[in-house]
């Protein structure tokens, strides 16, 4: 799944071998490891850049999201064209700014139609810099690493496993982030909603796409944990004018 150069990281990690006895690494190690993989230059913190995720799913029209931010002048913008029509959100600076194709009025029906709101607006922007600013959000506030590393086989392939739960004010989903024992690339994670009920999702990560000096994740697969359906797939590209 790996792409990209890093011949010099391999060099300078130490590589875990999950099949034999040897100790594992701790999770915070993983974590820096896993960061020091997909952000060496701490980019996250300062990220200003802007590119295009393309979602395709079954029964679905293609829908194509270009996502714009700029951290340090606290700025973000969503813009999407799915089936003809395009909306955006302007979430910039905490202000809330909703469009749909070109005008900022629009009728109730198509508020509901497009689910057209500022409650949806932040929780599209927490969506995409949750979800692409992976690994990193896992040293936010509120975030309860577990401290036990754990050696799961997922597809066939071993990983390292972090557990990760959150404080009640972020979250009360319970994830799962899976790395490659030699490289601490992120190649799935997995959230549950009541684990017991072996209910939520899995996502299968495959290649990089660099932005911003990130390495992130090119195409991002979901499937039901429960039945393995298959929900559709994003596809990460760069921005380009």
């Amino acid at each position: 799944m790996v792409k990209y150069a890093f011949f010099t990281f391999l060099i300078t990690c130490v590589t875990v071998h999950v099949g034999n006895s040897q100790k594992l690494p701790t999770a915070d190690k993983v974590l820096e490891k896993a960061i020091a993989f997909h952000d060496p230059d701490d980019n996250w913190s300062y990220f200003d850049a802007s590119f295009k995720v393309i979602m395709e799913s079954p029964n679905a029209p293609k829908r194509t999201s270009t996502i714009k931010a700029d951290f340090v002048n606290q700025e973000f913008v969503l813009e999407v064209e799915q089936g003809g029509n395009a909306y955006s959100y302007d979430m910039s600076k905490g202000n809330c700014s909703i469009t749909l194709n070109g005008s900022t009025e629009f009728s109730k029906a198509d508020a509901e139609k497009f689910r057209l709101s500022c409650e949806r607006g932040r929780t599209m922007k927490n969506y995409y810099t949750y979800l692409y600013g992976l690994p990193m959000k896992l040293k936010d506030p509120g975030t309860l690493l577990d401290g036990k590393v754990e050696v799961k086989t997922f597809k066939g392939k071993e990983y390292l496993v972090l557990k990760v739960r959150y404080d009640e004010k972020v979250g009360s989903d319970t994830w799962y982030f899976y790395f490659d024992p030699e490289t601490y690339a992120m190649e799935v994670y997995q959230f549950y909603h009541d684990e017991s009920k072996n209910d939520g999702e899995y996502i299968l990560l495959e290649g990089l796409e660099e932005i911003n000096g990130i390495q992130m994740p090119k195409t991002r697969a979901w499937y039901l944990n429960k039945d393995d359906k298959y929900l559709g797939t994003d596809i990460l590209s760069k921005d380009l004018p």
